[in-house]
């Protein structure tokens, strides 16, 4: 989840965003789908509060509801994806939520971005069940996954990943037992936002980690944080974009082996097909909707996925009005 219009110059975010247009798709390139086909009754667009500045989002694994965070001070929306309803779970700590997870206990986990922290969120009450300091000085705490029983957080600032260890039947573990594990292997941390969305391989051995600043992704060992970039070989051009074979990566969702990659300011979805060890993948098509404005992450209900437009580098974001934009999958 690329945050740099938090930091950058407007300016500097106008050019960005203009760099991120794609090429025009030939034929022999991947479908476009534009979503809107199988279920009518959804709405295909849920408003958001006049300033909410959305990034992550979380689906509950049986039932219509999802949850957003708001950049702007952390609160949690809860959804009802099939009115477009909305009230509020969580309110925020005045620093940002960013990406998000789901377990199943119900519990949101919530990256704190710059705040170093990370945040275990009750879907049941909004109660803050545990906080957690990740990093301290410059960092950006951008996305988690729990695989194995630890909740793994992005750092876009730093070469390495955080970890919390989940106790027996899911016990919340406490300050000190928090790890950190270094990236390694062929993992480049370059200048700008780094590791950002992530998520776990089809085989449950290994973590898949976005890198923004490289528009690629990156097959993470969780013992030993060796990294292998996945191999993409027929991406084509117009996904490519400028910056790597998916340029402009930001939040992963992955069900089954499929693997969803959600292009921010390239206004699409990169849809791959994934092996096994999650170590090559395939192109299967781009899902685009007149509705993408910088979206960031991605939640699943039945045949749609929903994503929050952050719209980055809009004027005046405090009055902005935000929506979440569901397509067919």
């Amino acid at each position: 989840m690329d945050r740099s219009h938090l930091f950058l110059p407007a300016l500097a975010v106008a050019l960005s965003l203009g760099a991120a247009v794609p090429a025009t798709a030939h034929d022999h390139e991947a479908p476009e789908s534009h979503g809107h086909g199988h279920h009518r009754s959804l709405p295909d667009r849920i408003e958001l509060p006049v300033g909410f500045q959305p990034e992550g989002i979380a689906a509950a694994r049986h039932g219509a509801t999802a949850w957003v965070g708001s950049l702007a001070d952390g609160d949690i929306l809860q959804l009802d994806l099939r009115t477009g309803d909305r009230e509020l779970l969580s309110e925020g700590p005045g620093t940002p939520s960013v990406g998000m997870t789901l377990d199943r206990r119900g519990r949101l986990f919530v990256a704190g971005g710059p705040s170093g922290q990370g945040r275990v969120v009750s879907t049941r009450t909004g109660e803050v069940l545990a906080t957690y300091r990740l990093a301290t000085g410059s960092t950006f705490i951008n996305d988690v996954t729990i695989l194995d029983g630890v909740a793994w957080f992005t750092d876009s600032s730093a070469a390495v990943l955080h970890g919390v260890p989940l106790g027996h039947h899911g016990r919340l573990p406490g300050q000190h037992e928090v790890v950190h594990l270094k990236l390694r292997g062929a993992w480049r941390q370059v200048a700008g936002f780094n590791a950002n969305g992530i998520a776990s391989t089809p085989d449950g051995e290994a973590l898949l980690v976005a890198n923004s600043a490289l528009g690629t992704v990156f097959r993470v060992d969780p013992q030993t944080g060796e990294a292998r970039e996945v191999d993409l070989p027929d991406v084509p051009t117009s996904v490519r974009g400028a910056k790597g074979p998916v340029a402009f990566a930001d939040g992963l969702l992955r069900q089954d082996r499929t693997l969803y990659v959600v292009q921010n300011t390239a206004n699409q979805v990169a849809v791959l097909r994934l092996d096994e060890e999650g170590e090559r993948a395939r192109l299967r098509k781009v899902l685009k909707d007149e509705n993408f404005d910088a979206p960031t992450t991605a939640a699943i209900y039945r045949d749609s996925l929903y994503l929050p437009s952050a719209r980055f580098g809009t004027p005046q974001p405090t009055r902005a009005t935000y929506w979440v934009t569901r397509v067919d999958r």
